[in-house]
């Protein structure tokens, strides 16, 4: 069983990440708090520098469970412009919109578009559904007031993340056409999503183990802290996408990354979309990892899969 080589500028990436997790304790064995705080310190030198936006700005937006803080990145448009609302990763438990501010500010650079960033709630305090539910009322308020209180044109408005956040733009696009609003968003953009709760053993033998940015072992953690013990023994499509019905969702773009635990799930999210007849985008970088978008600075595979992405972004809200 074959083992493709890191592209040699994520490698570093790679090594420069181990080394800082190997400065602290295991995560999983740390206080939750503990552990999002280690996460945001290791994460740090990898959000410096990037695009500088015209401008950027923090927003409470209301939901039933509470205000969501949405941080808007503009690069100087004529509103009412179109808008990706990015979902960042971190396992449902981890990361912010701070540890992926550079991620954003790429994108909004790149695409000429507007990139609002989500403070959803994190796991395992605000367990599911309840981010799903507040960014489902994130959306139904952007179509009502986010042209007046944000310029965004609700008509063009994309959904993504990476990892857990793709999970939840899945889900919210799933959640939105079963209550019969299929067209609130116009595309997906889906990076090393995390689509199941379970990983093959021949993906954990060529992809995981203690050198790899993502193992089996920590998605499991992941999942039961987002889901709970119970309900991970039969997750519903909402919390798992590659079980849902996946008819009737917006075209989307998948950002595979060849070394990744994950990446079976994006082929299988591939096909099973086109399969469903879905206009569906995938790209394989090659040699690159789980969260490998975050080493732009240092990687230009990173630097193409953000440029890729933002691209098809533009173009399929432009159509």
């Amino acid at each position: 069983m074959n083992r493709p080589k890191l592209d040699p500028e994520i490698s570093i990436f790679v090594e420069q990440m181990s080394k800082a997790w190997a400065e602290h304790p295991p995560f999983m064995t740390l206080p939750i708090e503990e552990a999002r705080r280690i996460a945001e310190q290791v994460r740090a030198p990898w959000r410096a520098d990037g695009p500088r936006m015209a401008h950027v700005t923090e927003h409470l937006v209301p939901t039933s469970t509470g205000p969501l803080r949405v941080r808007r990145y503009d690069p100087g448009l004529q509103g009412p412009a179109p808008a990706l609302i990015y979902l960042h990763g971190g396992g449902f438990i981890l990361f912010s919109i701070d540890t992926h501010d550079r991620l954003m500010r790429e994108y909004a650079a790149a695409g000429s578009f507007l990139v609002l960033g989500v403070d959803y709630p994190l796991s395992p305090e605000a367990r599911y559904p309840t981010a799903l539910n507040q960014i489902v009322e994130l959306i139904g308020w952007l179509h009502a007031e986010g042209a007046e209180v944000l310029g965004v044109d609700p008509q063009r408005l994309a959904i993504g993340g990476d990892s857990a956040g793709g999970n939840l733009s899945v889900a919210a696009a799933l959640r939105l056409r079963d209550q019969g609003a299929p067209h609130s968003l116009k595309a997906l953009l889906l990076n090393y999503g995390a689509f199941a709760s379970e990983c093959s053993d021949e993906a954990e033998a060529r992809f995981g183990g203690p050198e790899a940015v993502l193992q089996r072992a920590e998605m499991l953690h992941y999942y039961q802290s987002y889901l709970g013990a119970d309900a991970l023994a039969q997750p519903d499509p909402y919390a798992a996408p590659l079980l849902a019905d996946l008819r009737r969702l917006p075209p989307t773009f998948l950002a595979i990354p060849e070394c990744d635990i994950l990446a079976e799930q994006s082929y299988a999210m591939a096909n099973r979309m086109k399969d469903a007849g879905m206009d569906v985008t995938s790209v394989v970088y090659r040699g690159a990892t789980h969260s490998f978008l975050e080493a732009m600075s240092v990687a230009e595979v990173a630097r193409r899969a953000i440029g890729d992405g933002a691209n098809w972004v533009k173009k399929t809200l432009a159509a």
